[in-house]
This record gives C-alpha cells, structure tokens and sequence, in this order.
C-alpha cells in the first residue's frame, strides 16, 4: 500500500466512467464515430451495421464467460478476489484471449449494457446455487441475487481502470403507474444493478430528441440529475451543461478538460 500525494495524482492520467441511455433507433451505437482516440467496441448486440464504415476495432460477445474474462484482461486482477478476476482467472483469460492486445486502446465502448444484463441473467439462471436444494426447482429470487452479484463485479472491474475511457450504452425505458405518471428508467436486468449504476460511474446520460433553434428535432444529451422531464442524469464532476451536444468525443473533451 502506498499514499499518492496530491502531486502525483495530478499527474496521474484518469479515464471517464459513464453510461448513456436512449430509445430504439436514437442513434447510440453511431456515437463510435465521433470519438478519435483508439476506441474497442464491445459488441454485445451484432449491432454495428449502422456504423459499418467506422474505422475502429470491436470484438463479438455472446457469452457471460467471455464478458467475465474480456473484463479481467482490461481491468486486471482485483487483488481482494480469490475467484472470478482473480490472478487465475486473468492468467486462464490471457491464455485464451493470446491474440488480443487491449493495451493499445484508450476507450472501451460497451454496446450495450442492456444485452450484457440479459445475457448475464441467463447464465445465471443455469447456475445450480440458481435451483432449490430441496426440490431441484428453480429459484428465481436467488437467480437475480447472482445477477446482481455478478453485474456488480463486472462494473467494478471496468470502473477500476485507471487511464481508459469506458462507455456503456443502453436502452432507455419509459414507465407508467397506475396514475398514469411516467418516468424513465435504463433497461437493464435486475432493479439492483440500476440503482447502484449512477453510484459506480461518472457520468449517466440521457440522449433524447428535442428541439433546435430551427424548430426540427434534434438528438441532445440531457446531463444534469434535476431535469424538466426527469431522465436518468449524473454529473459527479460538475462541468456539463444540463442539455449538451450529442458528439460523445466534443463532451470526453470537455470533461478531461474541466477535470
């Protein structure tokens, strides 16, 4: 263990947490475009035709397992873990990934967390701590206790790297009670993992439509926790406008710059 002073730390290179939320077909996965640093898409959804002529580079997951290990390799051993992120598990990760070189990258861009939770629940739900002891049934309240475990561990690995940009994207859902009030909420499996995301990030980003100065529809990042239509918002740092531009690589830089 060893104290950073202040001076070290302010040299220390420090990468941005953050998660943006937005409907079908906003546009969340053509923000790869607008960033200009060496970027590594993790495709959760085979969903990158609509940016088919982007330059940079991505990598296909279909399984939990290789999300767990994609994220130990990025991330590096949690020394607290004797299991999953383990020294074993990133030394068993290195030997299958050996081709992979993800030093090279300055952000990861996760596309999106909304298909990683559904694929994480239903690696969890063929868990045996998943089906009762009793009746070999299946427990569906301890299934989402795996899931939150699970996700919990995941952001962490990836909230824990010190000097790379990760970016999570994600469905944004709208909801109505019984008084017909709506409000939004990310589409992701497992209330648990929703409130804790906002603690674990940055940033959480809404990308919605509003209007221009022209009058036409436009797409815009919503920043601010206290908004008119109270969308999933945070900015720990404190140097975002409430409504900003949707270019993710103009909005990186004028974090990193009010850092």
């Amino acid at each position: 263990m060893k104290i950073i002073s202040a001076e070290e730390r302010l040299k220390q290179q420090t990468g941005v947490k953050m998660a943006i939320f937005g409907g079908f077909g906003i546009g969340k996965t053509s923000l790869l475009k607008t960033l200009s640093e060496p970027t590594l898409c993790l495709d959760f959804e085979a969903g990158l035709l609509a940016v088919k002529d982007w330059s940079g580079d991505s990598i296909s997951v279909r399984t939990w397992e290789d999300a767990r290990d994609i994220a130990c390799l990025i991330g590096g051993v949690n020394p607290a873990s004797k299991s999953v992120y383990s020294q074993r598990h990133y030394d068993s990760a290195k030997a299958k990934f050996k081709d992979c070189d993800f030093s090279k990258y300055q952000c990861i861009f996760i596309d999106s967390i909304t298909i990683a939770s559904k694929i994480c629940l239903a690696w969890c739900k063929n868990q045996p701590e998943s089906f009762s002891d009793k009746s070999g049934k299946p427990d569906t309240r301890a299934a989402y206790g795996l899931l939150a475990s699970e996700m919990s561990g995941w952001l962490n690995q990836f909230q824990h790297i010190p000097d790379k940009d990760v970016i999570f994207v994600g469905l944004l859902d709208q909801k109505s009670d019984d008084f017909n009030r709506t409000s939004w909420i990310p589409q992701i499996e497992g209330t648990k993992t929703t409130t804790e995301l906002p603690g674990i990030l940055d940033e959480v980003i809404s990308m919605v439509p509003m209007k221009g100065e022209s009058g036409n529809l436009e797409r815009k990042f919503v920043c601010h926790t206290l908004n008119t239509n109270m969308y999933p918002a945070k900015d720990r740092l404190g140097c975002l406008n409430e409504i900003e531009e949707a270019h993710l690589g103009k909005l990186l830089a004028k974090i990193k710059k009010g850092k």
